[in-house]
Parts: structure tokens; sequence; C-alpha cells
């Protein structure tokens, strides 16, 4: 047998009208967008030329830098995992995890790059000699010809059309400095630096 009901009937709440209910949202919105772009600076019309002028010199070197890596007969994520097993750090040793770091792509994306290399014979896995449970990268003879080849290509390009890149990311350090920080220092952080000066 079912209880019955104690509860007392609330007064109904007042419905808000749609224009109301859109202004409230309206408003919560802008206070939203105030708190995010709070302490962020305004870009003018030539910060979007800058940045504009550097994304399109950084895309011109990566489309002459996939056409001569095709040319090669190798694609390009192979050229650049040769490029980082070659041009690794000194004391970091090129191990899959370090690889894909350099790269910043995932650990699996990297093994099937360098299966494919190994495929190719371009380059070799190999134990290491003080921790047999490490399998470290290297060229081989075949694997070095060829990045040998692409990084002279590489380097000619980058000495022609370099000054083109070097001046956009001028333009855009420029206009930074010009405009100052874009995020001002915390209030937190100005008590204590206050306290120091």
């Amino acid at each position: 047998m079912a209880k019955p009901s104690t509860s007392r009937s609330s007064p109904s709440k007042p419905r808000l009208s749609k224009a109301v209910l859109v202004c409230r949202d309206t408003i919560y919105q802008n206070w939203i967008a105030a708190r995010y772009n709070r302490g962020m600076k305004k870009l003018t019309l030539p910060d979007y030329q800058a940045l504009a002028e550097f994304r399109y010199q950084i895309r011109r070197f990566l489309h002459f830098s996939e056409q001569v890596v095709k040319q090669a007969g190798i694609e390009r994520g192979q050229y650049q995992l040769l490029l980082a097993i070659k041009g690794m750090p000194a004391g970091v040793r090129p191990r899959i995890r370090e690889l894909s770091e350099r790269m910043q792509i995932r650990h699996h994306s990297t093994v099937e790059l360098v299966n494919r290399l190994e495929d190719g014979g371009f380059v070799c896995r190999a134990r290491a000699q003080d921790d047999r449970r490490e399998v470290l990268l290297t060229l081989t003879p075949k694997g070095e010809k060829v990045l040998r080849e692409l990084a002279l290509h590489h380097q000619d390009e980058l000495r022609s059309s370099g000054p083109e890149l070097v001046t956009a990311l001028r333009r855009i350090m420029h206009a930074s400095d010009e405009n100052g920080p874009a995020n001002p220092t915390p209030p937190e952080k100005r008590g204590e630096a206050k306290k120091h000066s």
C-alpha cells in the first residue's frame, strides 16, 4: 500500500521570460569573457600580420622540406626521425622514449616509424652495453648517406630563405616588446616583488 504524500506543495517559482533568460546568459558570458581576457594584451592588425607572415615563412620551408624528402624516397616523419637520432643532445640516449619526446609524437607512432626505417635499412636497433634491457637506435651507412644529403639541402634552403624567416620572427618579438608582457604579474606575486625591492 502506498503512503500518502505528506509534503506540502511549495509555491511555484515565478517563470522568467525568454528575454530575461537571454539577458542573464549574456551577462554571465560577458563576465566569463572578462575574467578570461583579464591580463591578456589586445592584438593589433600588425600583430596578426606579423604572426601570419611568420606562419607563411614556416610553411614555405616545410613545403620545401616535404618536396625534397619525397624526392629522396622517404617520408617526412622518417627524415625527422633520422635527424633526431643523429642530432641527439650529448648525454641523451637514442631510445624510443627520447625520440618520441624530441619529435613530439606518441610512443607507438615512433615505434612505427622506426619499424619502417629498419625495414628500409636506414636504422638498426642494438642492445646497450651497460644495460641489456635498453634498446638504442643507430643509423646504418644507408641512413647516414640519405640524412647527409637531405640535411645539406635543408641547410642550403635555410641559408637562402632564413633571413625572411628571422625577419618575420623579429617582427613578432618587436611587437611583443612594445606592448609589454602578455600576462602581467599576478596580484599574489606583486606583493612579493614589493617586499624584495
